[in-house]
C-alpha cells in the first residue's frame, strides 16, 4: 500500500519540479479483488493494485490538472510539465481562491466528541486488517455458501464478492496534508428461477459484518416467493419500499443539495430553501462520521466535511457548499432564498463544472419505527418492491422519476404477502413520494444499483404511482 511518507516524498519531488504559484497534489489508489459467479460457479477472479497522483498548479488565477500513476522522476517531471502547461493557457478564473491551508481546512474541527451542525467530526477508523487480508480462497467460500443455498432449492446463483484496501490523500504548497485509507467488502446475490428472482446486496469496511449466507437465503426466498408471478393493474397502490428501493430512487435528488445547482438556477431546491416540502416525519443529514458511513472525512481540496442537516421535519434547512461556490452564493442575487452559506466541505477536485454534493446521506431514525414485517400486516392492499432499476429523470423541478421495480415484487392483502407479481413501471415524483410516507424501519447502511451507498430506511408510502406493466 502507498504510505503517507512515501505520497510526502513524492509531493516534495512535485513540488521541486514546478515553478507555479501553488501546487496540489491528490493521491489516489489501492488494491482490489473481485470474484464474479454465474451459473452457480466461479468464473472470473482477478485483482489489481493501481495508484495515481493528480497535479493541479496554479499561475495567476489560471489552474489546471493532469494525472498519471508512475512516479519515477520523469515521469513526475512529465506531469508537472503537462498540468502547468494546460493551466497557462486557460482564461483566468476570478473565483478561483488561493488554495486552503491546514488551518482553513480543519474549520471549526472539535476534538472528542461527535460534532454537531456545522462542525466537522471525528471519523472512526474504517480499516479493518480482516477485510485487507481477504484472500481469493476466502472469497470463494463465501461464495460456495451462495451457490449450496441455490442448488438447494434448484435456484440459479449470480454475483459479485470484492474486497479492496484504499488510500485518499491530499497535499499543498500552503502546508496542507491529509490522508485517510479504508476497507471495503461487497457481496451481491440474484437467485434465478425459471420466471421470477430475488436479490439481495451488501458492504461494509469490515468484513465480518457481511454475512453471505444471510444475503443468499434472503435472495432464494424473494425468488422462491415470487415464482410464477401474475398480472395486477397499474394504478397507485400503498407499497413498500425496502432500503435499497428507497436509496436508489431517492439518490437522485442529491445532486441538487449544492450551491452550485442554486446557483445555476437548475436545483429543484430553487426558492424552496426554508420551506415544508416534504413530510414532518423526514429529515436527513450528511454526516461522514456517522458510524455506518464510509469515506475520506475531506473533500477535493482538503476541506473537512461537515456534518451538515439537508432536511429537518421536512423542511429543507441547507445545501453543501465548495469554497468558491460559497463565496459566489454571498455575492449572489440568491444569497437571501439560499439558508445559511458557508464552505461545508463537499467540494470535488478542481477544475470542475459541478461545485459539489452531500455524499454521506443520513436518513433519521422516526420517532416510531417499525419493520419490513410491520408494515406488511398493517397493508390492506398494497406492493412489496425489493428493489428499482433503470431510472431516470423526467421533470426535474417536481423531482419526477420513472423506472422500473426488479427482483421480488410482491401484492400484499389483509396484511399478508399473497405471492409475486409482474414487474411495473413507475412515474413518481420525489417530493409527492417523501410527503406520503406512512411509517419507516430503522435506517441501516444500504446498498443498490443506481445510487451511491447511504443509511436509509424501508419505507411504507401512500398512492405510490405504477404506469405499466411489464411482461416479466
Amino acid at each position: 500500500m502507498l504510505t503517507r511518507d512515501r505520497a510526502s516524498d513524492i509531493f516534495d519531488r512535485i513540488k521541486k519540479l514546478s515553478s507555479a504559484d501553488d501546487v496540489e497534489v491528490i493521491f489516489s489508489g489501492g488494491r482490489f479483488a473481485l470474484t464474479r459467479f454465474a451459473n452457480n460457479t466461479i468464473h472470473q477472479n482477478v485483482a489489481e493494485e493501481n495508484y495515481a497522483v493528480s497535479v493541479r498548479t496554479v499561475f495567476g488565477g489560471r489552474t489546471a490538472r493532469s494525472s498519471t500513476n508512475k512516479f519515477d522522476d520523469e515521469s513526475l517531471r512529465r506531469v508537472v510539465e503537462s498540468s502547468e502547461s494546460l493551466a497557462k493557457v486557460q482564461q483566468p478564473d476570478a473565483d478561483l481562491l488561493p488554495m486552503p491551508d491546514s488551518r482553513e481546512a480543519a474549520g471549526n474541527a472539535g476534538e472528542g466528541a461527535r460534532a454537531t451542525e456545522g462542525r466537522a467530526a471525528e471519523v472512526p477508523s474504517r480499516y479493518f486488517s480482516e477485510t485487507a487480508k481477504i484472500t481469493p480462497e476466502a472469497r470463494a467460500d463465501g461464495v460456495k455458501k451462495i451457490v449450496d443455498v441455490a442448488q438447494k432449492h434448484k435456484l440459479t446463483a449470480a454475483g459479485i464478492f470484492s474486497s479492496s484496501e484504499s488510500v485518499e490523500g491530499i497535499f499543498n504548497s500552503r502546508g496542507l496534508n491529509d490522508w485517510y485509507a479504508q476497507t471495503a467488502a461487497d457481496v451481491s446475490v440474484t437467485m434465478l428461477a425459471a420466471d421470477s428472482s430475488g436479490w439481495q446486496k451488501a458492504n461494509s469496511p469490515d468484513v465480518s459484518k457481511l454475512d453471505p449466507l444471510s444475503l443468499a437465503e434472503t435472495a432464494a426466498k424473494k425468488a422462491l416467493q415470487s415464482a410464477h408471478p401474475r398480472e395486477i393493474a397499474a394504478g397507485k397502490y400503498n407499497v413498500i419500499l425496502e432500503p435499497a428501493a428507497v436509496l436508489d430512487i431517492v439518490g437522485f435528488m442529491f445532486w441538487d443539495f449544492g450551491g452550485i445547482a442554486i446557483l445555476d438556477q437548475r436545483s429543484f431546491l430553487t426558492d424552496r430553501i426554508g420551506t415544508q416540502l416534504f413530510g414532518p416525519n423526514i429529515t436527513i443529514w450528511d454526516d461522514v462520521a456517522h458510524p455506518l458511513q464510509s469515506g475520506a472525512p475531506f473533500d477535493g481540496e482538503g476541506m473537512r466535511r461537515q456534518r451538515v442537516p439537508l432536511v429537518e421535519n421536512g423542511v429543507v434547512k441547507r445545501v453543501v457548499y465548495a469554497r468558491a461556490t460559497a463565496a459566489r452564493m454571498k455575492r449572489s442575487e440568491y444569497k437571501d432564498k439560499a439558508g445559511s452559506i458557508e464552505a461545508t466541505g463537499h467540494g470535488f477536485p478542481l477544475p470542475n463544472e459541478i461545485g459539489e454534493m452531500p455524499l454521506n446521506i443520513v436518513f433519521s431514525p422516526p420517532q416510531n419505527p417499525q419493520t419490513v414485517e410491520q408494515m406488511i400486516a398493517s397493508t390492506e392492499r398494497g406492493v412489496l418492491v425489493t428493489r428499482l432499476w433503470y431510472i431516470r429523470e423526467v421533470e426535474p423541478y417536481e423531482k419526477m422519476l420513472t423506472g422500473m421495480t426488479r427482483d421480488g415484487t410482491f401484492y400484499v392483502e389483509d396484511g399478508r404477502i399473497q405471492g409475486g407479481v409482474r414487474n411495473f413501471r413507475f412515474n413518481e415524483s420525489l417530493i409527492h413520494m417523501l410527503s406520503n410516507v406512512e411509517a419507516m424501519s430503522i435506517p441501516v447502511r444500504s446498498s443498490g444499483e443506481e445510487s451511491f451507498d447511504m443509511v436509509a430506511p424501508a419505507m411504507k408510502v401512500r398512492e405510490f404511482n405504477f404506469t405499466e406493466v411489464t411482461k416479466f
